[in-house]
C-alpha cells in the first residue's frame, strides 16, 4: 500500500491532474497485481507522478532518484514517496539490487531507459541507445515488464492534456534458454519497440 506522504501528495494533486491537466490514461489493467518494471519513455523530470498516479489508491511506484538528492534534509521525503539513491553514470550495483529486492516484495518499480530526457519533436531514430536496466531487473525478480508511454510532460506551462498507457506485458518466456546479456538485449529491443508504438498511439 502507498505510504502516507504518497497519499497525501495523491490527494492534493488530484485536482492539478484531473482539473487542469485533464490527465487521461488507458490500459491500468494491463498491470499486474503483484510485482512489477513499468518503463517508459522520458520527456521530463516530472514523468514519475503522472505515470504513477493512474495506479492509486491502490499502487505505489518506486523510482530511482539521483544519489546527490538523498541529503539529510530530503532523503526521508525522497523514500517516504517511493524513491531510492542510484549513482548516475556508474553501474549502481546496489540501486540495482534494490530494484529486485522492491519487485520481489510485490511493488512496482518505475523505470526509463532512454535514460537522459527525450527532447521534444525527438524522433526515437535519433534517441540515444536505451538502458537495459528495466529488462534486467524484471527478468532477475520474475515479475512482469510493462511497457507505458507518456505525453505532454513536455509542455506543462502550455497546460496540455496528459495522457498515458499502459501495455500488455513484454512476452520473455522464449527468453530463457538464451545467455543472461542476449536475454536482456532482446527483452530491451521488444520493450522499447512496444514503448514507441504506445507514444504514437497517444
Amino acid at each position: 500500500m502507498p505510504t502516507p506522504l504518497y497519499n497525501a501528495v495523491a490527494v492534493l494533486s488530484w485536482p492539478v491532474f484531473n482539473l487542469v491537466y485533464r490527465l487521461h490514461s488507458t490500459g491500468v489493467e494491463n498491470v499486474p497485481p503483484g510485482g512489477a518494471v513499468v518503463a517508459a519513455n522520458h520527456t521530463s523530470n516530472l514523468d514519475p507522478w503522472p505515470l504513477g498516479y493512474p495506479l492509486w489508491p491502490g499502487r505505489q511506484l518506486y523510482f530511482m532518484g539521483k544519489s546527490e538528492l538523498f541529503n539529510p534534509v530530503l532523503a526521508p521525503f525522497l523514500r517516504a514517496g517511493g524513491a531510492f539513491p542510484v549513482r548516475r553514470g556508474e553501474s549502481d550495483v546496489q540501486a540495482i539490487e534494490t530494484a529486485v529486492r522492491l519487485c520481489k516484495e510485490g511493488k512496482i518499480v518505475a523505470m526509463f531507459p532512454e535514460g537522459t530526457r527525450r527532447q521534444k519533436g525527438l524522433r526515437k531514430k535519433f534517441t540515444p541507445r536505451p538502458h537495459a536496466g528495466s529488462a534486467r531487473i524484471a527478468l532477475a525478480a520474475g515479475v512482469p515488464l510493462v511497457p507505458a508511454a507518456i505525453k505532454g510532460t513536455d509542455s506543462m506551462l502550455s497546460f496540455p492534456q496528459l495522457r498515458v498507457a499502459y501495455g500488455p506485458p513484454i512476452q520473455v518466456d522464449d527468453l530463457a534458454g538464451l545467455p543472461p546479456k542476449d536475454a536482456v538485449d532482446t527483452a530491451t529491443k521488444r520493450l522499447m519497440a512496444e514503448i514507441d508504438a504506445l507514444y504514437e498511439g497517444l
